[in-house]
Parts: structure tokens; sequence; C-alpha cells
């Protein structure tokens, strides 16, 4: 039987990535760029004031030149001035403003004393050539990557995208999920219950965890343990979606037709069973159109070990997202455990 780092590798060594399609900047938070986005000019793209202040020559500070003539102001969205010849010009700028012809730093308000049209350095006062400037180009080149391909968009890449003006981002596209809960025992939440039927409760729990993990396309469906009718829908679910998952009846039960369906509509069996524990009886198979199928069990707890396990990072590596190194903590008590399976064990995470 397989090890669960066994398991894992035979699914994403089958996985294809999904297609690519475009999406317009504003519908693609949570998407994965599948092309590296670029800069389409410097950015910044001109030198910019990062202090609300004067904007003069070094030079004429080194100079020992103390006082300076107001000429104007510029704020922010302004065409640059230009600073006159004389070495005692200088602008008043705001913070955001592109740095006036002729000046090469900022001198804070803090730092004059200001008389009208005129003002005067206090001393001490520590002026250089770049002072409270943001350079054109500084942060990167025009052409150069600002968001590799892979990148899950958050709103910092997307306002980023906005910056570098892509209206559009090529992303992989969302794949369409069909999630079939098996069983006769199942009703659904708000239907009558008998003493002998339980609601249906695994397929919600998968279908929010697949929300959550950025895969909202998912439809959700039921089937009793009936045979014509299981091969019926499986020969509609597999024609229509990308992603199938299953709970329950995939184990060796005499109801459990699962597995006998799936290979009659053609899908192929990757392996069936993981020395794992909760979650052994997990099944991975592939349609004729490399369509994932997951089977997992029915019981909550293992059908959604075996979503975070196995699904969502297949679903991420096809989504073309770079594999996410293990995160390893340390248990704050010894656990024993005497199967010769692996142990998912559910923790609480907390910090000293």
């Amino acid at each position: 039987m397989l090890t669960p780092a066994d398991a894992e590798q035979r699914i994403l060594g089958h996985l294809p990535l999904f297609l690519r399609e475009d999406c317009p900047l504003a519908a693609a938070h949570g998407r994965v760029l599948r092309e590296d986005l670029r800069a389409d000019r410097d950015l910044p793209p001109f030198d910019r004031v990062t202090m609300d202040g004067f904007a003069l020559r070094s030079a004429s500070v080194a100079a020992g030149v103390t006082s300076f003539r107001v000429q104007g102001t510029q704020a922010a969205g302004m065409r640059p001035l230009r600073l006159g010849e004389a070495g005692d010009a200088c602008v008043e700028i705001m913070t955001g403003a592109v740095l006036p012809d002729g000046a090469d730093c900022v001198v804070p308000f803090e730092d004059v004393i200001r008389s009208e049209k005129l003002i005067t350095l206090q001393r001490p006062v520590a002026v250089q050539a770049g002072l409270s400037i943001h350079r054109r180009g500084s942060d990167h080149p025009a052409g150069d990557v600002v968001v590799p391909a892979g990148t899950k968009l958050t709103g910092r890449e997307i306002a980023i995208a906005a910056a570098v003006g892509a209206t559009t981002l090529t992303v992989s596209s969302q794949p369409k999920i069909a999630i079939l809960a098996t069983g006769d025992e199942l009703v659904e939440v708000d239907a009558p219950v008998a003493l002998h039927q339980i609601r249906r409760s695994n397929d919600y729990a998968l279908r929010a965890g697949l929300i959550a993990a950025g895969y909202p396309r998912v439809e959700r469906y039921h089937l009793r343990d009936v045979r014509h009718e299981i091969e019926h829908l499986l020969w509609h679910i597999v024609a229509e979606y990308d992603v199938v998952l299953i709970t329950g009846g995939v184990s060796k039960g005499k109801y459990d037709f699962l597995p006998a369906a799936l290979e009659a509509q053609g899908v192929h069996k990757v392996f069936h069973g993981v020395a794992q524990r909760p979650g052994k009886p997990f099944w991975f198979g592939l349609t004729a159109r490399r369509t994932p199928v997951f089977a997992l069990p029915g019981n909550p707890v293992s059908a959604y070990t075996c979503l975070h396990r196995y699904v969502l990072p297949a679903l991420a590596q096809a989504s073309g997202l770079p594999p996410r190194e293990p995160r390893r903590v340390a248990l704050a008590e010894p656990v024993s455990f005497k199967p010769s399976l692996a142990y998912l064990l559910p923790v609480k995470l907390a910090s000293g």
C-alpha cells in the first residue's frame, strides 16, 4: 500500500495544468498568474518627491548659501517647474510631486524658517543630492518582471498590475468541480430525516473548503447506492466537469459500487488505498481526457483530511502554483500510534 508521500507524487505526476485565460483586472483577485507581469515604464516613472518641503540645489548649500528665494509651488500631479539659474532659487514642493528640473534634493519644512518668499535653513541641516527623492526606475526599470508567473494574486499584486496598466491578466482557468455524496442513508439538510438516515454534510464541507482555497465553481450531487443510477450520473459528470470529488462508496463493502462504476466509465485507477489513518480507502484515477477523479472516504474527518492532504495541493499545482514547503512544528506532548500507518493527526497551533 502506498505511503501518503507516494500517493501525493502519483497524483501530482498525472495532473495536467489547467488551461489559461485572460481575466479583467477587477476580477483577478485570487487567481493564479500564468504570464510574467512586466513594468510598462520605469517605476517610479520620474524622480518622485517623498517629503513636503523645498526643492533646491545641494551644491548651493555646499557653497554656503543659507537663504533661498521661493519661485513657485508645485503639487503632486502638476507638470514640473524649472528651477531658476540663480543659486538661491527653490520651489515649494509636495509629497508625490515630480522633482523640479534643476533641483536635486528636498529640504523638509521643519528644517527651514520661512518669511513670505524667502526661506532660511536652520543650522545644522544635512543637505545632499538625492535627499527625500525616490529616483526614477529605482524600484524597477521598464520591462522588468514585477510579478512572476505562478503567483496567486492578492490585493498587493492587483495594485502592482494597476500601476503598470495591465487591464487584463493571463491566469489559470477556474476548474469546474463536481462533488458527489454517495449513500442511501443521506438526505438533504432541509428534508425530513428518519431515524435510520443522516443529513448530508460532507459535500457542504468539501465545497466550503474548495471555495475558501480559491475554487468557487463547485456543484454538489447525491448518488444513491443504486448501480444504474451511479453509472448514469457518472457518465454525465465525467464528461462535463474538470475535477470530480466523490465521498463515500469507495471501500470494499457489498454496496460500494463506485470503483466498478468508475472503471466502466473508462476512468483509469491510478491507486486505491493509502497507508494512513484517517483516509485509508482513498482512491484516485483519471478519465480518458485526463480529468482527475478523487474518491474520498465517507467518514467526515477522513474526507476533509484527504481534501487538504491531496486534493488542494493537486489543484494548486494544476493552477500553476509552485510547490509549498511543508511546515514543521514541534508537538507539545508525545503521541503514540500502534498501527503501521501514517497518522494524520489533528493539532492546534500555538506560539509560546
